[in-house]
Order: C-alpha cells, then sequence, then structure tokens
C-alpha cells in the first residue's frame, strides 16, 4: 500500500474518531478530548490514537476508563464510516505533549522574566 494512501487513511480515522468523541458518545466520564495524532499499522490491523484531556489526574483516568469502556463502539463506527474492510483494533495513549510544552514556556518565561535587562 502506497504511503500517501496510508496518510489519507490516517487522516479520514482522525477526522471519525474525533466526530464520534465529541459527537455521538454521551459518557459523563469523557472529559475536554482532542485526537492529537493517529497511527494505522500497514496492514490496518492496529489503530494507535493519541489524545489530550484537559483536566488533572482523576479527569485523565476517567476519561480513560470512558475510551475503554466505548472502544467497540467506537471500533465498529471507525470501520463503517472510514471505509475500511476490517476494523482495525483500537489502542489509546494519552499525549503528554501539550503539557510539556507548556511547562517549558512557563520555565522559558520565568528565566526570561529573571534576567536583569
Amino acid at each position: 500500500m502506497a504511503n500517501y494512501r496510508l496518510q489519507q487513511m490516517q487522516a479520514r480515522t482522525k477526522t471519525v474518531v474525533s466526530y464520534l468523541l465529541q459527537n455521538e458518545i454521551k459518557d459523563p466520564r469523557l472529559g475536554f478530548i482532542s485526537v492529537t495524532d493517529v497511527q494505522l499499522t500497514r496492514d490496518l490491523a492496529e489503530c494507535k490514537i493519541y489524545y489530550s484531556v484537559l483536566g488533572n489526574d482523576e479527569q485523565n483516568e476517567a476519561t480513560q476508563e470512558a475510551l475503554k469502556s466505548a472502544s467497540g463502539f467506537l471500533r465498529r463506527e471507525v470501520g463503517k464510516r472510514a471505509n475500511l474492510r476490517r476494523s482495525p483494533e483500537l489502542i489509546f495513549i494519552k499525549d503528554d505533549s501539550l503539557e510539556y510544552g507548556s511547562k517549558i514556556n512557563k520555565l522559558l518565561d520565568q528565566v526570561h522574566n529573571d534576567e536583569p535587562h
């Protein structure tokens, strides 16, 4: 399978998963979640979905449990809506890069403010 085809499928899957999480799943444990990246294997058997959640550790854990309980529904809907022949196994991975970037920005601001002009 060509690389551009895989990238198209990843983009389509990301769009579908984002839509489903925002509009279709009504689980109150699901916090303010955003899908940051999607990686499909070349054989389309696995799909790693990287997500970030706004909130504290308790909200992160609740969101993780909500994703685990909704994974069957999400898998079925991704297969249908993304027009995939076989529905890939969905693996949800928390993406901490946004939090890490925010922490680095705060540290840089502190260093910049502490410097004598």
